[in-house]
């Protein structure tokens, strides 16, 4: 299961989470949610192994356009070679083999080029991917700690803890009688 969709599952389990009387709070297992977040923890390294690959194939890639352009340049070199023996070509011969050779060397750049715009694009997409997973972990980061704010906070007032303190829902703090009238 990738990020996203862990974090959705996330999003599901607070939505579904048991609401606390008479408050906007809820209950959350706690192991639940940490092993929740352990799993996506986990799930990042695999968008890691992605750049890798990306980065393997570019290296591939590379390697490939490096053996076509010697292939052709060696194809040339032959041509050359073969026309060269006669002697009533030599200089026709010569001057393909070197427009061959030109054409093989274009193509090498055109190659290599090529594989690094694909690579580029490839890396570009990895990058926008993992800004995004960071944003939704910074979000869910900050949507976790306003939900154990009010857990906290609505635990508290059931309990007692403060005499005569209410909780602020929207900040998850306790405001006091006093607090109230002035």
């Amino acid at each position: 299961m990738d990020l996203s969709a862990r974090l959705q599952q996330f999003e599901d389990m607070v939505r579904d989470a048991k609401s606390m009387p008479l408050s906007s709070s809820a209950l959350l297992n706690r192991d639940e949610v940490l092993e929740l977040i352990e799993r996506m923890k986990e799930a990042i390294p695999e968008e890691v192994k992605q750049a890798r690959w990306v980065v393997k194939d570019r290296e591939e890639l590379l390697a490939k356009a490096r053996r076509d352009a010697e292939s052709m340049v060696e194809q040339a070199r032959a041509e050359q070679l073969r026309m060269a023996s006669q002697e009533a070509v030599v200089q026709r011969a010569q001057e393909e083999a070197e427009r061959i050779v030109r054409e093989a060397g274009d193509d090498a750049r055109t190659l290599r080029l090529e594989a690094e715009d694909y690579v580029d694009a490839k890396l570009a997409q990895l990058e926008g991917a993992l800004q995004r997973i960071l944003e939704e972990m910074v979000a869910s980061n900050q949507a976790l700690s306003r939900t154990i704010d009010q857990v906290r906070a609505g635990r508290d007032k059931l309990r007692g803890a403060v005499p005569g303190a209410t909780v602020d829902l929207g900040s998850g703090s306790p405001v006091f009688a006093e607090d109230e009238e002035a």
